[in-house]
């Protein structure tokens, strides 16, 4: 087999790996679907729950429904102010106050078009994801260039954007789950 033949060939296998690599469904995906399809079955626009990974901090999502999932995490200052709030399910009024009056630089939001999960890039002509943490905000829109960073560099931050918010969603079901 010649040199060219076999450049091809392994040309070839990269495309097709990256091809498989980027079809996979992201850990965020599947919870991000359950999230919006329970939170439709409850009628509820909104749910928050305390955080179980990070003390005193909290997690708020707005879902509109075949729109989006908007979730924010962060520190609260004043816990006492929203575990009662929680307990009686007055969901939104927490995330109102997440987006108020969080701690600086321990918020992470997220905002999910399609509430469907986080993607590296978009599918076709669907919108682009948005990761915010410690005051950087990344779009997922598979141009890392124009957020002048490596390639290897926005996909490790991809990772662990979905790693996180994976974590987030899965609190949130967690307490939807919850009896009331």
């Amino acid at each position: 087999m010649n040199t060219i033949v076999r450049g091809c060939l392994a040309g070839a296998l990269v495309i097709g790996a990256c091809a498989a690599a980027a079809a996979q469904e992201t850990k965020s995906a599947p919870l991000a679907k359950q999230l919006a399809s329970a939170l439709t079955a409850a009628k509820l626009d909104s749910v928050a729950a305390k955080d179980p990974v990070l003390p005193n901090h909290y997690i708020g999502v707005l879902h509109i429904p075949g729109v989006q999932l908007l979730v924010i995490a962060a520190e609260y200052p004043a816990p006492a102010l929203l575990d009662p709030r929680i307990a009686k399910g007055e969901y939104r009024d927490v995330y109102i106050e997440l987006n108020a009056a969080s701690v600086p630089g321990s918020r992470v939001f997220v905002e999910d078009l399609g509430a469907n999960g986080l993607f590296a890039k978009p599918a076709d002509n669907n919108p682009m994801d948005m990761y915010e943490a410690s005051g950087k905000r990344l779009m997922f829109d598979g141009e890392w260039g124009r957020q002048k960073i490596s390639e290897q560099e926005y996909m490790k931050r991809f990772a662990g954007a979905d790693e996180r918010y994976a974590q987030m969603l899965a609190a949130l079901i967690a307490q939807l789950k919850k009896p009331s």
